[in-house]
C-alpha cells in the first residue's frame, strides 16, 4: 500500500528460462502485460516479443514461452507453429504457460496434436492487474455474457481467488462489497456524460490508454497513430476525468485563458525572479493543458451531433419511465433507418430492463425488424439477449419506477458544476449500483430490504467475527453493516467488486462519494472488466455460422 486507496504492486514474476527466447503472447493479454512490465525490460533480458496467431514463428531463437489464456483456439495457433517447426528440421525448447491457470480441456488438445510432450507446461498467475491507483481488473473480458449465456460460471472461481490474494496483499482491506452487473443493467446501457467515461464512449480507452490519429492531437504526420496515455500520472487528467465534459470545456478554456494572459504579462512588464519561476512552472503544465483541449475538441464533434443528442434525449425519456409508445418508435425508427446494430440494442436493453420485458406483440415485432434490417443470421445474437433476460416478453409488471422512486435515481436540476449527488455523471440519472454502494457504507442494507427484494437476485450482509480463530462468517441478513473506522483513527479501506464489468462513470461517482466530508472511508475498485453499452452489448452480438 501506497497512500491510502492506492494499491502498488512491487513483485515481477520472472519465467525461470535463462538466455535468449521468443516469448509469444496471447494478443489479448498484450495490454494487460504492458501495465506491469515494460517492453524495454523484456528486452533487457533477452526476450524477442511476438504475438500469437496461426503464422508461423519468425525468430531465430531455440526457446519458446507462449503465454496463453487457456482457450482452445489458442492451442491449435501452438499446435500449427510446432508442427510447422518440426516440418522444417527446426528444433527448438517449448514452453507453455497459462494466464492465470492451466485446463485439461487445452492440454488435452495438445496431446491429440502429439506436441504435448515436446512441452514443458506451467501457469503464470496472472490474477489482478492494477489499472489506476484505486482501480483492479481481472480482465475477465467476457464474465458476465459466459456466466448468464453459456452457463460458464468459470470466472467466479478467478474473482474469488482474485480477492483472495488481494487480500493477503492489502490486509487492511475492512469491508468487501460484491455486486453483480445483473443488479443493475441499467447503468451502462446509458451514455456515460464524465470526461473519462466519454472518451470510452467515443474512441475506446484500451489499458489506459487511447489510440488516435497523430492529426487529432496536433501531430501534422500523415496517417501515423499515437497512444494517448489517460492516467493519474497527468495531473491535470486526474483533476478533470471524473467531472461532467460540459465542466471540464470550461475548466480548460479557463485554463487557456489564463496561460494566454501570463504570456501577454510577461512579455509586457517587468518581471521579478520570483514571478519568473511561477511563470516557468505553469508552462510546465502547457503539453497537459494542449493535449486536453485536442482531445475535448475531437470528443465535442461527437457530442454536438443531433443523433447523439437525440439518444441521449431518449436515454433519459427510458430511464424517467415517461412514455413508453415514444420509445417504442423511436427504437423501431432506429431499426428502419438500420443504425449501427450495438446502438439499437443497447437502447432497447434499456428499455426492456426498465419495462420488466416488452409486450408479446412489440417483442414479436422488433425482433422480426431487427432480422430483416440486420439479416436472419443475428438470431443468434437475440436468443443470447433473451438467454442473459436483457430483451424479453413482459411476464409481470416492471418495479423500474417503485425503485427509482425509492432510491432516488432521477434528480432533477442537477448542477454539475458544483454536484452534491452521484446524478452528475449521467446529468441526472444516479447510477442504481452506486445508490446501493452508497446505502450499503452509510447504514447498511436493512433499511431498504424491501427495495432490494425488487432487483434480480439475492442479497445478503455478512460480518466475520474479529476475535473468533474460525473464518467462518456470521450471516446478518439486511442487518446494518456500517463500516467500522479502522483501529488506529484512519478511513476504513473498502474493497468494491463489479462481477460483469464497471463504467468510467460509475467509477467517477465512487470517487465522488469517498471525496464527501464526513465519509470516513477509502474504496479500492475490483471489477472483471472496465465495460460501456458499447462494449457490453457488442458481447452478445453473434452470427448464425
Amino acid at each position: 500500500m501506497g497512500s491510502r486507496g492506492c494499491v502498488r504492486f512491487r513483485g515481477i514474476y520472472v519465467l525461470p528460462i535463462r538466455g535468449k527466447k521468443c516469448l509469444i503472447i496471447d494478443p489479448k493479454l498484450g495490454g494487460s502485460l504492458s501495465s506491469i512490465i515494460q517492453t524495454s525490460l523484456l528486452k533487457e533480458h533477452g526476450v524477442e516479443l511476438r504475438h500469437l496467431s496461426a503464422e508461423p514463428i519468425q525468430s531465430d531463437c531455440t526457446k519458446v514461452v507462449f503465454l496463453v489464456r487457456s482457450k482452445i483456439d489458442l492451442m491449435k495457433f501452438i499446435c500449427s507453429n510446432v508442427h510447422n517447426d518440426i516440418s522444417k528440421g527446426l528444433q527448438r525448447e517449448y514452453h507453455v504457460y497459462f494466464v492465470p491457470r492451466r485446463a485439461v480441456v487445452c492440454e488435452k488438445v495438445l496431446e491429440d496434436e502429439k506436441v504435448h510432450q515436446l512441452m514443458t507446461i506451467g501457469e503464470y498467475p496472472l490474477y489482478v492487474v492494477p489499472l489506476d491507483e484505486d482501480v483492479l481488473s481481472f480482465e475477465l473480458d467476457l464474465a458476465y455474457k459466459e456466466s448468464q449465456v453459456d452457463g460458464d460460471t468459470s470466472s467466479l472461481w478467478h474473482i474469488a481467488k482474485a480477492i483472495h490474494k488481494l487480500e493477503m496483499v492489502v490486509p487492511e482491506i475492512n469491508t468487501l462489497i460484491l455486486l453483480d452487473r445483473e443488479v443493475d443493467m441499467v447503468t451502462p446501457m446509458c451514455s456515460q456524460l464524465t470526461y473519462e467515461g466519454l472518451i470510452d464512449e467515443f474512441l475506446h480507452i484500451n489499458n489506459g490508454s487511447v489510440e488516435l490519429d497523430a492529426s487529432i492531437m496536433g501531430v501534422q504526420q500523415e496517417g501515423k497513430k499515437i497512444k494517448v496515455p489517460l492516467n493519474s500520472s497527468d495531473k491535470l487528467f486526474k483533476e478533470i476525468r471524473d467531472l461532467n465534459f460540459e465542466v471540464v470545456v470550461q475548466i480548460l478554456r479557463q485554463k487557456a485563458t489564463s496561460m494566454k494572459q501570463d504570456y501577454t504579462e510577461m512579455t509586457t512588464t517587468t518581471q521579478t525572479v520570483s514571478e519568473l519561476k511561477d511563470f516557468v512552472k505553469k508552462l510546465n503544465s502547457l503539453p497537459e493543458i494542449t493535449r486536453h483541449i485536442n482531445l475535448a475538441q475531437h470528443l465535442s464533434t461527437f457530442t454536438s451531433k443531433p443523433s447523439f443528442l437525440g439518444q441521449l434525449d431518449m436515454e433519459h425519456t427510458i430511464v424517467e419511465a415517461q412514455s413508453y409508445d415514444i420509445c417504442y418508435e423511436y427504437i423501431e425508427e432506429m431499426i428502419h433507418k438500420q443504425e449501427p446494430l450495438v446502438n439499437v440494442l443497447r437502447l432497447l436493453i434499456l428499455f426492456s430492463v426498465t419495462n420488466s420485458g416488452l409486450p408479446k406483440k412489440h417483442f414479436d415485432y422488433l425482433r422480426r425488424e431487427l432480422l430483416h434490417s440486420y439479416g436472419f443470421e443475428h438470431m443468434a445474437t437475440l436468443n443470447n439477449l433473451e438467454k442473459a433476460g436483457l430483451l424479453k416478453k413482459q411476464e409481470t409488471k416492471s418495479n423500474w419506477l417503485t425503485i427509482k422512486r425509492a432510491l432516488q435515481l432521477v434528480v432533477d436540476d442537477t448542477d454539475t458544476a458544483n454536484p452534491n449527488d452521484i446524478a452528475y455523471v449521467f446529468s441526472g440519472y444516479a447510477p442504481l449500483s452506486i445508490r446501493l454502494i452508497q446505502h450499503a457504507v452509510r447504514s447498511g442494507w436493512r433499511p431498504i430490504e424491501e427495495i432490494l427484494k425488487l432487483l434480480p437476485g439475492p442479497h445478503s450482509e455478512t460480518k466475520r467475527g474479529r476475535f473468533s480463530s474460525s473464518p467462518s462468517f456470521d450471516t446478518l441478513q439486511g442487518a446494518s453493516a456500517n463500516i467500522d473506522r479502522a483501529a488506529d483513527g484512519r478511513r476504513s479501506l473498502v474493497l468494491v467488486v463489479f462481477i460483469g464489468g464497471v463504467t468510467f462513470a460509475e467509477i467517477s461517482a465512487l470517487r465522488f462519494l469517498t471525496a464527501q466530508e464526513g465519509m470516513a472511508y477509502d474504496m479500492i475498485i475490483g471489477t472483471t472488466k472496465i465495460v460501456s453499452g458499447h462494449n457490453l452489448a457488442e458481447t452478445f452480438v453473434e452470427k448464425l455460422g
